[in-house]
């Protein structure tokens, strides 16, 4: 399965939560991932967002969804992606603070 191109955040099971093996339909492709994103030196706050989730743990409290963003379902899709071994590291770590930072207002903390 392909991805579909939404960048709303999109429903994940819990078996897809507990098991991420294929998340693919989750992501766009490393190509389609702004530049700024994919910089694996960049200071963009939403790289350290992804790095701090994945060596530190993530505090939700601080995150502020954008209008129209639920919260709970951004999360779940940006939980299973950082879970999954499908896609490369790299590919991950751009995806999930592109998608963050089209989900999440620039105010928030973790």
């Amino acid at each position: 399965m392909t991805y579909t191109g939404n960048l709303k955040p999109q429903p994940v099971t819990d078996v897809t939560l507990a098991f991420p093996a294929s998340v693919m339909m989750l992501m766009p492709k490393y190509e389609d991932i702004p530049e700024e994103f994919r910089d694996r030196n960049s200071s963009s706050k939403w790289i350290q967002f992804q790095r701090d989730w994945f060596f530190k743990g993530l505090k939700v409290s601080g995150l502020i969804p954008k209008k129209g963003i639920d919260l709970d379902t951004a999360l779940r899709q940006l939980q299973a992606i950082q879970g999954s071994y499908e896609p490369k590291h790299e590919h991950k770590e751009a995806c999930v603070a592109y998608l963050a930072s089209l989900w999440f207002e620039e105010s928030s903390t973790w």
